[in-house]
């Protein structure tokens, strides 16, 4: 487990493209201004252990002494103890649909981008709840098992796209199924799985999986996400649209977002629907709910002690810094030998 202390300071990367672009500008106008004073022969005569290699080296070295130099204001700190502490909270397991009809953009920036803000921030305004993620699309795919580590969830949850899975199609009863198996105290009846969708459901068992689900005193909570009038599946590449999903009589598919059935799974499993176009409302929402049910105690391990990591970065900077001073843009023996870019030529 790390900790990034002044995550402000990643601004300083800024640096090095820039250390890069002067390099290049300057070996571009030294090249003109060069070949104007005298022909390649000359050159070589005048300056014969020139190196451009060298000159190369020396704007990665400097390029490595600022990383290091910014990561070092950054100051990275690792835990290095752990300890068991005693939680009040409530086990909630998101199950986040990936199928292609999420791409579709009636809501920006697109159906699976806002679910996973809508997910971000409900976990932002938790306490002490434990949190688990599934992915699903034609099958459900488990993404992380019940932990207190937030941001590990949230890194999972930002790595989530419509490629992860190769089923595709929509299956809820698929993620219900799945879920029941990430919680691992029976007697534990404070159980919460929050189901993030368009509502387009290709199997016919999600209400009576979901009736099954609360018999065992999971309750489910539903958000919609897109748009009732629907929009277009966009097939992209590199981020650019080149076509938009094609039904079999070559009629552009257009995915709705389908109330009905997220209401009829939350009402099954004693649950609400709630509509994901506002996320203020939504975490509002789940926070009144959340706040209304009884807090069971759990054990949960944390780092208590966290140590600066700075100073080997800081070192590695320095180091790189002397080394730049030192690193002369004239060639040595062994570079001749090796000829690098045949300047010996």
């Amino acid at each position: 487990m790390y900790q990034l202390e002044e995550k402000i300071w990643f601004w300083a990367l800024g640096i090095i493209p820039i250390i890069i672009l002067l390099f290049l500008v300057l070996q571009f106008w030294r090249y003109k201004a060069q070949n104007k004073f005298a022909d390649k022969k000359l050159l070589k005569r005048l300056s014969p252990n020139r190196s451009i290699f060298k000159g190369a080296l020396k704007v990665l070295v400097l390029s490595l002494a600022f990383f290091c130099l910014a990561i070092a204001l950054v100051n990275p700190k690792i835990g290095t103890k752990l300890e068991t502490v005693k939680r009040e909270g409530v086990d909630i397991v998101f199950a986040v649909d990936v199928s292609k009809s999420m791409l579709a953009e009636d809501i920006a920036p697109n159906r699976l981008e806002k679910s996973k803000q809508l997910v971000t921030q409900i976990i932002n305004n938790l306490a002490s709840d434990r949190i688990g993620i599934i992915a699903y699309a034609g099958k459900a795919f488990p993404q992380l098992p019940i932990t207190t580590d937030y941001a590990s969830a949230k890194m999972f949850l930002q790595s989530m796209n419509t490629d992860m899975l190769s089923s595709q199609g929509t299956a809820i009863n698929e993620a219900i199924k799945l879920s029941r198996t990430y919680f691992d105290n029976e007697e534990q009846t404070n159980r919460v799985l929050i189901i993030i969708s368009d509502g387009e459901d290709h199997s016919e068992a999600s209400a009576a999986v979901a009736e099954e689900a609360n018999e065992e005193g999971i309750r489910i909570f539903t958000i919609g996400v897109g748009d009732l009038k629907g929009g277009p599946i966009p097939e992209k590449r590199n981020g650019v649209v080149l076509n938009y999903k094609k039904d079999s009589q070559g009629e552009t598919v257009i995915t709705k977002l389908n109330e009905d059935t997220l209401k009829e799974i939350a009402s099954e499993a004693n649950g609400v629907y709630i509509n994901g176009r506002n996320t203020n409302e939504v975490v509002e929402s789940v926070r009144e709910i959340l706040n209304a049910m009884d807090k069971t105690e759990f054990e949960a391990k944390q780092f208590a002690d966290f140590k600066d990591q700075f100073q080997w970065f800081l070192g590695f900077g320095i180091f790189f810094l002397l080394l730049d001073v030192f690193l002369l843009e004239r060639k040595t023996k062994w570079l001749k030998k090796l000829n690098l870019f045949n300047e010996n030529l």
